[in-house]
């Protein structure tokens, strides 16, 4: 008889998420991701001036702040059909690498690597064992036997004082982790050292950013700060090395111990490649522009339809009508009036709460879809479309982090393994390592561009104007979760209809009119469950998406009567 088990919420920060899962024979048999919070963001902003939506639009997350602030004032800039100085779009993108990498980092280290790795178990490490395991990955210098000993004792004594900490209600001993003690250590010396190289990365947001999180600095048009070699209060030669510096250091981390973490913990948990696929289309948009009005990228863009991954259409401009044309959203099983299915720009949000019905209304999600499609959205998308179409920086990681993972695995990986659980934090790393590379090469072309007596941040003589009438644009971001975009419809200079549509909001999507699963609930058939009252294996799924949303358990009998509650970390 099949088991069903509610986590409400499921995951370790801010927001709601409820997950239900009905569990037949060891594994799960079906899904319903529910969302247990409305934004109404949307709302607040009918009839304000579009000039101010990136700042209430970064309130949308505590988390996803600054990418929010990013794609709002892409959208009004493509609406006004404008394109913004070269210095404003490299310090726009200095600031957007470093905070994916503070996200990544976090994500990975505080948010998910406790899925995998059983901290009480580190006790039995031996830190002379754990510096030749982790030599043999990576050159990263603080991996010596000191240090391990020095966490170990550290560990030893919040197991022995009976609190511990940050690593309270952890699913220890569970039989679905496997990893060597040794490895544990490891991983744990490196949550500890992850919260130091994740602050060096906000630092550099707050730089640009004027601070973090919600960053001041972003204004329809350029940025709001000036530029003076020879000036204290503006951003000078001091702040650009400061900058540089910290970049460096966090890019030694995410290249010597993020990457190599990932690829060994995937290795080790080799089995685990065979679960989480779900849905097989992925959306990416390109980023990291390198003109005026973005049309040329770092960081390719498209489609892909199909695991076989040979459906592929790009995306190629902030101007894109394939991307344009082809996003629409369901509410079919959303808690909104109607049940419709519209293109953004011609949606409305108007809640309407019921209960929760599993084959009725049962998320505050609207279900987007691309030309009809659920697509999955991450960085696990922006890989498989710069793999395949050919992108030679992501080809490059791609290839160097499988064959890592198929030495320790002792058997061939390909990129087909990617499509996984483990899959989408391989990718994320894989993308951490390609964007450290691009953050110092943005802040190099923003040096060398003010070296040559270029400071323009903003069209002074020419600002942004709104004109009489109706315009509408969408602004698209490759954020850390994911393709996200804003569409916004202007009316006489004012708000008449804003959409936000976001990464979560693709892969928690609940059912559409066609009944086609979102990515979260796709991704979850066929996962083992070994402890239907401690369900590890639901969380590894859904963390490994990268949800904002904070946790704990309700366990359901089929009688849907209440038999425990279980805190989780």
């Amino acid at each position: 008889m099949a088991t069903k088990i509610t986590v409400d919420p499921i995951t370790r920060i801010e927001g709601h998420l409820r997950i239900d899962v009905e569990v037949d024979g060891g594994s799960i048999t079906n899904a319903w991701a529910s969302p247990q919070m409305w934004r109404g963001i949307e709302v607040i902003l009918k009839g304000r001036d579009p000039r101010d939506a990136w700042a209430f639009c970064q309130r949308i997350c505590g988390v996803c702040t600054t990418v929010h602030a990013i794609a709002s004032v892409r959208a009004v800039e493509n609406a006004l059909g404008i394109g913004i100085p070269i210095n404003a779009q490299y310090i726009r993108n200095i600031i957007l690498c470093a905070h994916a990498m503070h996200d990544h980092i976090v994500h990975f280290y505080q948010l998910s690597a406790l899925d995998w790795v059983d901290v009480v178990s580190a006790l039995d490490a031996d830190p002379a064992k754990t510096a030749e395991l982790a030599h043999s990955i990576s050159a990263w210098p603080d991996n010596g036997k000191n240090r391990f000993a020095a966490v170990k004792a550290k560990l030893q004594a919040l197991v022995s004082s009976g609190q511990l900490g940050p690593f309270t209600n952890g699913y220890w001993g569970h039989p679905a982790m496997k990893l060597p003690p040794e490895a544990n250590l490891m991983a744990v010396s490196h949550y500890l050292q992850a919260l130091d190289y994740q602050r060096k990365a906000d630092q550099v947001v707050a730089i640009f950013g004027g601070k973090n999180p919600h960053i001041q600095t972003v204004i329809v048009g350029g940025v709001a700060l000036a530029i003076n070699l020879d000036n204290l209060a503006t951003l000078n030669m001091d702040k650009l090395m400061q900058a540089r510096q910290l970049l460096q250091e966090v890019k030694q981390f995410v290249h010597q111990v993020y990457l190599p973490d990932v690829i060994a913990i995937g290795a080790l948990y080799k089995d685990w490649l065979a679960y989480g696929k779900g849905v097989t289309n992925y959306l990416a948009v390109p980023d990291l522009p390198l003109d005026s009005k973005g049309t040329r990228f770092d960081l390719p863009g498209g489609t892909i339809f199909g695991e076989d991954l040979k459906d592929f259409t790009p995306i190629t401009s902030f101007n894109d009508k394939y991307f344009r044309d082809n996003v629409a959203e369901s509410i079919v099983h959303s808690w909104y009036k109607g049940d419709w299915t519209r293109h953004p720009w011609n949606e409305e949000t108007v809640p309407n709460y019921t209960d929760f019905q599993e084959n009725g209304k049962y998320s505050w999600a609207k279900a987007p879809r691309f030309n009809g499609q659920p697509m999955q959205v991450g960085p696990l998308a922006q890989v498989l479309v710069g793999y395949v179409s050919g992108h030679e920086t992501t080809r490059k990681w791609v290839d160097s982090a499988l064959k890592k993972v198929s030495e320790i695995a002792g058997a061939r990986v390909g990129v087909d393994a990617l499509l996984s659980t483990p899959g989408r934090h391989l990718a994320r790393a894989i993308r951490a390592s390609m964007v450290a590379d691009y953050a110092l090469k943005h802040l190099d072309l923003l040096i060398k561009n003010i070296g040559m007596g270029d400071l323009e941040i903003y069209p002074y003589k020419n600002p942004p104007e709104f004109p009489a009438g109706e315009v509408r644009g969408f602004g698209f971001h490759e954020a850390p979760r994911g393709a996200l975009s804003h569409w916004v419809v202007i009316q006489d200079g004012r708000i008449k209809n804003y959409q936000c549509v976001v990464p979560s909001t693709w892969n928690v999507s609940p059912r559409c009119s066609k009944d086609f699963m979102g990515p979260y609930e796709s991704s979850l058939k066929g996962n083992p469950v070994a402890q239907p009252e401690r369900p590890l294996e639901v969380l590894r799924t859904i963390h490994s998406f990268d949800p904002c949303i904070a946790c704990a358990v309700h366990l359901l009998d089929p009688g849907k009567r209440e038999f425990s509650k279980v805190k989780v970390l």
